[in-house]
Formats: C-alpha cells, sequence, structure tokens
C-alpha cells in the first residue's frame, strides 16, 4: 500500500468514527397521531410534563419500570437538539429538545400509542 492509500485509509476511518458519533438516537415514524420520534426497534417515544427541571428525569423506580427510559451509551455525546441526560441511578438517558424520552411497555407493536394522554394527559408522544 502507498503512503497516499494508507493516509486516505486513515481520513476515511476518521470520518467514518466522526459520523457514528453523530447519529442520532432515534427516528422518526409514522402513527396515526402523525409523525412521531421512535426507537430503533419502532417503538413511539414519549415525553413527560413533569420533567421540568432542565437535565432531570422525574420518572425513577416504578415509573421507569412502565416508561423505560432511551437510555444511552455513558459516553453518549449531545448533538443538536438531542443532549444526555444523568438518571438518578447514575445512567445515561437520551432527551430531544431538553425532554427526556421514554417508551411505555403497554404498547405492544410499532405505531402503537397508547400511552398518549396517560396520567391525566401528562404523557404525550414526542413530536419531531
Amino acid at each position: 500500500m502507498t503512503i497516499r492509500n494508507l493516509m486516505l485509509a486513515g481520513v476515511l476511518t476518521l470520518g467514518l468514527a466522526a459520523c457514528a458519533g453523530a447519529m442520532v438516537p432515534a427516528k422518526t415514524g409514522s402513527t396515526a397521531l402523525g409523525p412521531v420520534l421512535v426507537d430503533a426497534k419502532g417503538m413511539t417515544l414519549y415525553t413527560f410534563d413533569r420533567d421540568a427541571t432542565p437535565g432531570k428525569s422525574a420518572c425513577n423506580g416504578p415509573c421507569a419500570q412502565n416508561w423505560p427510559p432511551l437510555m444511552a451509551a455513558a459516553d453518549a455525546k449531545a448533538s443538536g437538539d438531542w443532549s444526555v441526560i444523568t438518571r438518578d441511578d447514575g445512567t445515561k438517558q437520551w432527551a430531544y429538545k431538553g425532554k427526556p424520552l421514554y417508551t411505555w411497555v403497554k404498547d405492544t407493536k410499532p405505531g402503537d400509542t397508547t400511552g398518549d394522554g396517560f396520567l391525566n394527559g401528562a404523557w404525550h408522544v414526542a413530536k419531531p
């Protein structure tokens, strides 16, 4: 391999690593409520009105068993509208536009939105 080819391979590797680090943790999915944010499995993501303190989740313990947080890797980095918060147990969670994101255990398939409006309207589908 020539030096030029080695340098090109190194640049490509760095570029791919940078792109991988900038990947967003969710995508847009289609539901009866319109477009919503969904996780890698296509499950609807939700926000919680009681998450009023920036950078903090109010859904812990039994709440988090019913509303599993969209977990982030320990080394995940914020990018654009996406941020990473630290949960009470020290784990990391993704937030979109400052709002922590969760799935709902009673949604059984992609496109389900059964958690929207739950708890007197405190839970909402996350809109892109």
